[in-house]
Formats: structure tokens, C-alpha cells, sequence
């Protein structure tokens, strides 16, 4: 007799499993990771094992699972596509497990040979040839009956639409469709630059991209195919291994994974086991196990099938990538650009390997696509070195306080206002010169070469200066109480000469020029070129620092981004004290009284300048043009007035002869910038 509670917990387990099952197949939105699908499946395998009255023809234990879409063909499958069983041990036992069974179903206690693959997170296909061709790509499906995907299929361009030296009447490959990892976080950091959704993981886009209704679409996504085995044949000549047959298909040009071995025995499929994981978290693709099989197809056959699943195959699955836990609360840390990141204070989870209890949301849009809320019930995920994510929420155990996440107006660190601009996804702290989550950014930042070219002053330097709290802000770098000799000569790796040419540069960079200091400032959107036009059409800092958006506007090249960018900075208490005490502490430059009702000699013109100026250098020849009103371009095109062509001149000077470009030589152009100079 079967229990009540027995009878009720089955049907329950087979309704819920149903229903993740139609969410995944059918509508490729997964409402929950494998690691907890695959829990449910094996409590209602156990129960029916436990109690044969239970079992029944519809049970998803009697099938692989998913349900034809109606906009796909149906596709019989000649030969069943059905799944393997699984392992989830560790690597000696897992393997010895199968092992065991597989030498006591043949009675042999001499060792097995097996072939060694990689599990693929996936698509299986059905890949149909006739005389070669391919003819047709079916979905397994229930494993029975699967989905006309052929036009999707041939959008992939790994997989041949014709067969290298086959001629077979029927020849079906197996294997699996998938995406990569960089074509995926390529993909998705796409999607949310256009503010559209992103995908699950990568075998969620595989799945949907497969079972998209229009080829086009499915065409945009890129994915890839291994072969892992065959369906019916037909006048191919099958050789005697699956690992021949692996062989024999990649000598026909189609895709087959090098990461495979053929091994003897228990502990060389553990060791297999180990070597994969190993590796795992540097391939570029998902995997979630390897897979052990008989090699010898002989055996296979002797050893044949037991309910869904063949007696000669496993798959010996790692630590799940995808796991279910609860998220506590949304805190935001600021990067060292000053971007803010919504972070994810998670209850502890094991999931990929480790525990995770912080998981990256990305932005504010992407926790309202996925609407994501405080205390929701979560998707985490973890893929070899990638950062954990939320990927998705079960909405269905949203409890009754949960909360949505509203990003703060100030700066959780510093206080600042927090801005977000037109068209970008992310927040950012406009405390750049004061905040201390950006200190190491902006010192790196203020001291390179085309900044304030503070010569030695480096990424080691800095952490060390950063992280043992000497330096608090720019201008400490020039306060001989803070920055000096004793104190330099005294961090790893810095003797006195070192330190001496430290203090050195840093002296030597007090005398600048008013374009490299707002350059080296780092104002959002604000580079090199735009600095020297903000120096020459304004000429002293205060006016800089005192323009409006309508003034900002006048100056070549600053459009309103830009302008609204430099409004902030100097809107910052903190940024102007900061700049206050450079120049106080020596920082200094030569002022004028700017260019904004001046027309200079070469305003409007553009310059290119190429190979080798003997007599200056090209930055110096580049700044008394820029002076003299031009603007310095890095390419040729039909808007360039002239290029300069030094010695050994390439390229750009065959562009401008193509395009009746005038050019000028050296001499040409000392003699020019004198004339223009002059007046």
C-alpha cells in the first residue's frame, strides 16, 4: 500500500517539476537553477523506487522532458535521444560507483576501458545528413519527438552544412549547442547598453536562441557546437569505439571538443574528474561534469539500456554554478572611477564550488528588469572566476515586507551628489578628487605623463601610499610634511635615490600648464584635447571653474555632456578646496586672458602630423599648433587642411596624396608657424 503522504508529495513533485519544465523549454525563461531541478527529479525518482505503485506512464522520470512549441515542426527521432544518468560524489567515488556497476553487469573484473568527454551546458541537437547534406536539425524534445529547428541551426557557422568526403545514405550527429563565455557577457553587456533584457546564462541563450521562430533573430546570437555522438546510420561504416567514432566525425569537419581521453579503470576516470576541474574555470565555454562511456561498442550493447537511461554511460557532475538563496539587503560600493554598484548582501549559499554571500547587480535598470527586491528569493550564480550574480528571482516566494531598491542621491562614501547621465546605465560619485573609494584612480590619474608627468610615481607606490592612509587627497603629494625623503625612503621597495628622484619629479611638476592640470584633474569626459581647448579659450583656471553651461558651450568640441561634466566637478566644495591647496602648495602655470573673442591664425584648421620632425618632436610641434588655433587629428580624411610629413613617413601621408591633401614638409612648417606666431 502507498501513503497518502506518499501519493501527495508525488503528484506534487511531478506538477512542479512539469511546470519548471515549461518555463525552461518552452518559454527559455528558467524559473530556477538545475542544481534545485535536479533535486526534485531525484526525491521523485527515490519515491517511486521506493513505492512501483506510484509510478505511471506521464511521470517526467519517464522522459526526458519539454514540449514541442507550435511553431515548430514536429520531428520523430529515428533513435531515442535519451539522457544519461548522473553522478554528483566526489571524484573517486563517482567514478568508482560506475565503474562497479558497469564490470558487474558484464561479470569482467578486469579493467574497462571508457571514453572521457566534457558534459556541455546546452542544447542537445539532432543533426540530420543525407549523401552529406544536412538536411535537418531537430531539438530532443520529449527524446521521442523533437522540433524542426533547421533553419536556426544553419545560422551557426561551425556546424557544415555539408560533410567532407561523406557520401553516407543517413548519417545523424549528436551533440550539443552552446555559448561561449565571452560571447555571452559580450551579449549581455550589449543588452544592457541598450537597456534591453539580458540572458539567464549561457545555456539559457543557446535554448532560446535554438527555439527562436525567426532565423534572423536566433541569427544575432552566437553560438557554438560540439558533437558528442550518433543517431540512426546508414552505409557509414561504424569503427569499433565511440572514441573513433568522435574521430571520424571530426575528420569529417564537424566540431569535436579536444578535452577527451580514453582511459582503463576507475582511477583514471577520477583522475580525468580532477584534471577537468582543474581546468574548468579556464575554458571558454560552461561545462557542469564530464561524462564516461564504454569505449567499446560491443559492450555498449551487451550492457544496453535501463529505463531512460544507457547501463554504459554517466555524467559525473561538479558543484553546481546556480544555486537558490535569500537576498537580505542591496548595499552600493563606489568603484575607483566613482560608479556606483548595487551589491547583493546574500544568506551564505554554496554555489560554484565556494561560498558566496555578495553578488554583483550590476545597476539600478538591471534591478528593475529583473525586479529584484529585498528580501526576494534569488537566483545566484557563479562561474569560474566571474564575479556571483543575481540572475534572477522566484517571485512566487516573494515575502509580504519585501522592498524595492531606490540608489542614493549621495555618495555612500563621501557624500557627494551622485549623477547619472544621459544615456548611461551606471550612477557615479562626482567626488573625484575628494572621495576616498576613487584616491588610487585619481593620484594614478593626476600624475601620468600627459597630466602632471610625475615621473616613478606608480600603481606599487601608490597602494602603498593609499592603503597606509600617508596621502588623503592630491594635494598631500606636495606637502613636505607628508611626502618627503624619510617618508618614501621608508615603504618596500623604495631605496633613498629612489625616493630622492620621487621628491624630485614631484618638484619639477609644480610648474605646468593650465591644459595638462584640468587633464590631470580628471573630470568625467573631459580629456587631453578638450583640457587644452578649456585653457585656451578661457586662459585663467577661475574662469573655468566659474563658467555656466552656456559658456562651457562656446568652447570647439564641448557639447552639453561635457559642459554639465565640468558644472558638477566645480559644483563639489570639496573639488575646489582640493584644487585651493595645490596651488598653494606650488602648483602653478602660466595664465592670459583667454581666446573666447580672438581669432587665431589657424582656428578651424585641422592638422595631421606623421614620421619623425628632426628639428622638434611632435608633441612640441602639436602644441605651438594648438596654440595658434589648430586642432591636431590622429587620421586623414577630406575635413584635414594639411599634413605634416616628417622623415620616414608612412601611411598617412599616401592617404593624403590619395585625397589631394596639401602637405607640408618640415621646414614648411617652422617657417609657417613663424610667420603666424608673428602676427
Amino acid at each position: 500500500m502507498v501513503s497518502q503522504e506518499a501519493t501527495r508529495r508525488a503528484a506534487q513533485l511531478r506538477k512542479q517539476i512539469a511546470e519548471y519544465d515549461y518555463w525552461y523549454y518552452v518559454k527559455d525563461a528558467p524559473r530556477v537553477p538545475d542544481a534545485e531541478y535536479d533535486k526534485l527529479f531525484r526525491e521523485l525518482q527515490a519515491l517511486e523506487a521506493q513505492h512501483p505503485g506510484l509510478l505511471s506512464a506521464d511521470s517526467p522520470t519517464q522522459r526526458v522532458g519539454g514540449k514541442v512549441l507550435d511553431g515548430f515542426a514536429p520531428v520523430r527521432h529515428a533513435l531515442p535521444m535519451l539522457s544519461i544518468r548522473t553522478e554528483t560524489d566526489t571524484e573517486s567515488s563517482g567514478a568508482t560507483n560506475f565503474d562497479t556497476r558497469v564490470r558487474n553487469a558484464l561479470g569482467s573484473a578486469d579493467e574497462i576501458e571508457y571514453a572521457c568527454e566534457l558534459k556541455f551546458d546546452g542544447l542537445a541537437i539532432n543533426l540530420r545528413y543525407e549523401h552529406g547534406v544536412l538536411v535537418q536539425a531537430a531539438t530532443r524534445g520529449d527524446g521521442e519527438t523533437g522540433e524542426d529547428v533547421t533553419q536556426n541551426v544553419r545560422t551557426i557557422h561551425c556546424i557544415p552544412l555539408h560533410l567532407k568526403g561523406c557520401d553516407a545514405e543517413v548519417l545523424e550527429v549528436r551533440g550539443e549547442v552552446y555559448m561561449s563565455r565571452k560571447d555571452f557577457n559580450r551579449y549581455n553587456e550589449k543588452q544592457r547598453e541598450l537597456g534591453l533584457p539580458t540572458l539567464v546564462n549561457p545555456r539559457n541563450g543557446a535554448a532560446g536562441s535554438i527555439r527562436q521562430l525567426d532565423p534572423t533573430l536566433a541569427a544575432k546570437r552566437p553560438l557554438s557546437f560540439f558533437a558528442y555522438g550518433l543517431g540512426e546510420v546508414r552505409g557509414w561504416d561504424l569503427p569499433a569505439t565511440h572514441s573513433a567514432i568522435l574521430d571520424g566525425l571530426q575528420a569529417l569537419g564537424v566540431p569535436v571538443c579536444t578535452d577527451r581521453a580514453v582511459v582503463q579503470g576507475a582511477q583514471a576516470l577520477a583522475e580525468f574528474h580532477r584534471n577537468i576541474a582543474a581546468k574548468r574555470d579556464a575554458l571558454p565555454f560552461d561545462i557542469d561534469g564530464v561524462v564516461y562511456k564504454v569505449n567499446s561498442l560491443a559492450l555498449q550493447k551487451k550492457l544496453g539500456f535501463v529505463s531512460r537511461e544507457p547501463r554504459w554511460a554517466v555524467a559525473h557532475k561538479y558543484p553546481a554554478e546556480e544555486q537558490l538563496t535569500v537576498l537580505r539587503d542591496i548595499e552600493v560600493q563606489v568603484g575607483r572611477t566613482g560608479k556606483l554598484t548595487p551589491v547583493a548582501k546574500l544568506e551564505p549559499v554554496f554555489v560554484g564550488g565556494t561560498t558566496v554571500s555578495n553578488a554583483t547587480l550590476h545597476n539600478e535598470d538591471e534591478i528593475r528588469r529583473k525586479d529584484v527586491h529585498i528580501g526576494d528569493t534569488v537566483i545566484v550564480r557563479r562561474a569560474g572566476d566571474v564575479i556571483p550574480e543575481v540572475v534572477g528571482v522566484l517571485q512566487e516566494r516573494r515575502p509580504a515586507g519585501a522592498r524595492p531598491f531606490v540608489m542614493p542621491a549621495l555618495c555612500p562614501v563621501c557624500g557627494s551628489k551622485v549623477v547619472r547621465e544621459e544615456g548611461e546605465a551606471a550612477a557615479r560619485c562626482t567626488g573625484g578628487l575628494f572621495c576616498p573609494a576613487q584616491r588610487k584612480q585619481a593620484i594614478l590619474h593626476f600624475a601620468g605623463r600627459r597630466a602632471m608627468d610625475i615621473e616613478g610615481l606608480g600603481d606599487k607606490l601608490v597602494d602603498q601610499l593609499v592603503d597606509g592612509n600617508v596621502i588623503r587627497n592630491l594635494a598631500d603629494l606636495y606637502d613636505r610634511n607628508i611626502i618627503n625623503l624619510q617618508t618614501l625612503a621608508g615603504l618596500e621597495r623604495m631605496a633613498e635615490k629612489s625616493a630622492q628622484n620621487i621628491v624630485d619629479a614631484l618638484e619639477e611638476s609644480k610648474h605646468t600648464t593650465l591644459g595638462r592640470f584640468i587633464f590631470a584633474l580628471g573630470i568625467r569626459n573631459v580629456g587631453e584635447s578638450t583640457a587644452k581647448d578649456l585653457a585656451r579659450h578661457f586662459g585663467k583656471l577661475d574662469a573655468i571653474m566659474q563658467a555656466g553651461t552656456e559658456q562651457l558651450l562656446a568652447v570647439p568640441d564641448v557639447g552639453p555632456i561635457v559642459a554639465q561634466s565640468i558644472v558638477d566637478f566645480f559644483g563639489e566644495t570639496h573639488n575646489i578646496e582640493v584644487v585651493q591647496q595645490l596651488r598653494e602648495r606650488g602648483v602653478h602655470w602660466e595664465e592670459h586672458e583667454g581666446v573666447s573673442n580672438q581669432v587665431l591664425p589657424l582656428s578651424g584648421k585641422t592638422f595631421v602630423l606623421t614620421g619623425t620632425l628632426a628639428s622638434m618632436g611632435r608633441d612640441e610641434a602639436k602644441s605651438r599648433l594648438e596654440a595658434l588655433g589648430a586642432k591636431v587629428a590622429g587620421s586623414v580624411s577630406k575635413k584635414t587642411d594639411c599634413v605634416v610629413a616628417g622623415e620616414e613617413a608612412g601611411s598617412k601621408l599616401i592617404r593624403a596624396q590619395e585625397l589631394n591633401v596639401p602637405v607640408w614638409n618640415e621646414a614648411e612648417l617652422i617657417q609657417q608657424l613663424k610667420e603666424c606666431e608673428k602676427s
